[in-house]
């Protein structure tokens, strides 16, 4: 590679890197404890015990309540709101119903509640708050909503840039060197620099992949409005001239239930979204099934039901941009092989930790240095080191 060559992707490097690094070691502090938010849940509310063992998610031949059961019991306990969601656990008999004061109440206004379905009883109250909902909100959105993802998605691409141009850089910098070698009887700066590259070059992958993943993550508002614009209108293309279905209308869970399991068997049923919602129409109980195996238990398929008459309207596969959408979410959090992959994620967190804060500081300890300079530090392999 010639020295223009390398001056460019210095350059890259450089910029990428100081644009996103402050945003990503936010995002690298909050992610750790959301990695483990599942066993972090259980430690701070202790673990259910439910009337009776896991069972799936639906139907009352194997002891569960009815639907319809479950939801009076959740709209006595929230007086004057309406149904927004109900979730299913196909390993045991526990549901969550979300409830808000109109159909399309935004996620601050909304309370979630978690029921024994074998029992009826109420287990949890969550109304949108706590250290986790603090830190995941951060780590989201920064409080600033679609404008925080957005800007946090470009911050994202910035990092992958950053991660391309060290790949580049990586090459001619470990001519001279074998791999894994640490100076660190040499100066500090060549020290720090050696760890940056050593644990930048292991966990390269896992950073593209949750970078990448992350700002997939940054796009679901414009990828479910985009799925409610195109997708979603065309299924609900006949109830289009119709005023919306007003709660009191609702007809009954069982029935819309029955209906879509008929019309998509063999799949596990995982929530319903309920009219006037950002995952139905105004018309519809929208009951979104998933696969039985590690893969597709992650893609979803709706199922249309009209929410009036319980009949079964439609159903259709999800774009591939919901698909790549609802792939990239467990992929980012490590939510898909269990503690240990949790484990393995953190520990590449960790990793990523340090290589932000020792680029940070190789730029801070000579951010006067030549251009010219830092190109000769990478042809040598940091034998020859930019001066001031």
């Amino acid at each position: 590679m010639t020295s223009p060559s390398i001056r460019a992707w210095y350059l890259v490097h450089k910029w990428t890197s100081l644009v996103c690094t402050l945003f990503l070691l936010m995002l690298c502090v909050t992610g750790l404890p959301l990695i483990f938010s599942d066993e972090i849940d259980q430690m701070g509310g202790g673990t259910q015990q439910f009337g009776m063992p896991g069972v799936g998610s639906s139907g009352t031949a194997q002891g569960l309540l009815p639907l319809d059961t479950m939801m009076a019991k959740a709209l006595a306990a929230r007086p004057g709101e309406v149904p927004l969601f109900m979730a299913f656990d196909n390993d045991q008999p526990s549901m969550t119903i979300t409830t808000g004061p109109t159909p399309d109440a935004p996620g601050s206004a909304m309370t979630t509640m978690v029921f024994d379905r074998s029992t009826g009883a109420l287990l949890t109250k969550e109304g949108g708050g706590g250290v986790m909902r603090f830190l995941l909100d951060l780590h989201t959105d920064m409080f600033l909503g679609l404008p925080g993802m957005l800007f946090l998605g470009a911050m994202g691409l910035a990092f992958t840039a950053a991660l391309v141009s060290g790949v580049v850089l990586y090459a001619p910098f470990m001519r001279r060197l074998a791999f894994g070698t640490l100076r660190t009887s040499r100066s500090t700066r060549l020290k720090w620099l050696d760890y940056h590259n050593l644990l930048g070059i292991v966990a390269l992958a896992w950073m593209t992949v949750v970078g990448l993943t992350g700002v997939i993550n940054t796009l679901e508002k414009p990828i479910n409005a985009l799925w409610q614009r195109n997708e979603l209108a065309a299924m609900t293309r006949a109830y289009a001239s119709k005023a919306a279905l007003p709660p009191s209308r609702y007809g009954s869970l069982d029935t819309a239930m029955a209906a879509a399991r008929k019309a998509l068997p063999g799949n596990n049923p995982q929530f319903i979204g309920f009219p006037g919602g950002s995952f139905s129409s105004k018309h519809h109980y929208a009951v979104f099934f998933q696969g039985d195996t590690p893969l597709t238990q992650h893609l979803l398929t709706p199922a249309l039901i009209d929410a009036e008459t319980g009949a079964f309207t439609t159903a259709r596969s999800m774009p591939w941009y919901n698909k790549a959408l609802s792939l990239s979410r467990p992929l980012h959090f490590g939510d898909y092989g269990g503690l240990p992959l949790k484990i393995l994620w953190a520990v590449l967190d960790l990793f990523t930790i340090v290589v932000l804060v020792t680029g940070l500081y190789l730029w801070l300890g000579k951010r006067r240095a030549s251009s010219a300079a830092h190109v000769r530090e990478v042809e040598t392999g940091g034998v020859v080191m930019p001066a001031e």
